[in-house]
């Protein structure tokens, strides 16, 4: 029975692979962002331009440990918004302040990379973030000076495949792009090209 499962689950990949589909917002990277970084940052080998490799995608909860209903149900709407399984995250030590052990369930998270990574920026970028109450932008300052940026989405539910019916608590959650940028700098022009709506400066 669960070779069966995996292999119904196996065929919607089949089919997306087998009609060419790449991402929109991966082939306009290719297209159009691609040069104009490799213009801006006087690249010689296009090998260099700055790319990013993976999004990784998470939601801490400190409850979890008290009410495991609550981990399930932030796994199951972790893996609606990035189209991925998430799995769950464990402390790493015991904390007594915080009456918490090693290896307690204290979250979940997911990595996506490639065309499923591309997806989900688009869909970040294009239909989650305007739906921010009050939106204004993101922040410039979230870089940590290696090329990477985090962003911190205080209600999950923003993204339109968690189905808010269902939602028993809003969850925060952390969303970090890692580039191969050698700079912030190259890496804000990159993902300000992408679209992400940087707050004016």
């Amino acid at each position: 029975m669960a070779k069966k499962k995996a292999d119904s689950a196996e065929k919607p990949k089949a089919a997306a692979a087998s009609n060419g589909h790449q991402p929109r917002l991966k082939l306009r990277f290719r297209d159009e962002i691609l040069p104009k970084l490799q213009k801006e940052f006087g690249f010689e080998n296009v090998m260099a331009v700055p790319k990013i490799e993976k999004i990784s995608l998470n939601i801490g909860l400190g409850e979890a440990s008290r009410n495991f209903k609550l981990l399930e149900a932030a796994q199951e709407e972790l893996a609606a918004i990035a189209g991925q399984w998430a799995t769950i995250t464990r402390a790493k030590k015991s904390i007594a302040a915080f009456k918490l052990r090693e290896n307690t369930p204290i979250g979940c998270r997911v990595t996506l990379r490639g065309d499923r990574m591309w997806e989900f920026l688009d869909r970040l970028i294009t239909t989650a973030l305007p739906r921010v109450r009050d939106f204004r932008g993101v922040s410039n300052k979230s870089f940590d000076g290696r090329g990477n940026y985090t962003l911190g989405i205080r209600e999950h539910s923003i993204f339109p495949e968690v189905d808010t019916n269902k939602v028993e608590a809003s969850k925060g959650l952390n969303v970090t792009i890692v580039t191969t940028a050698n700079t912030d700098e190259q890496a804000h022009f990159m993902l300000r090209e992408l679209g992400m709506p940087f707050m004016a400066r």
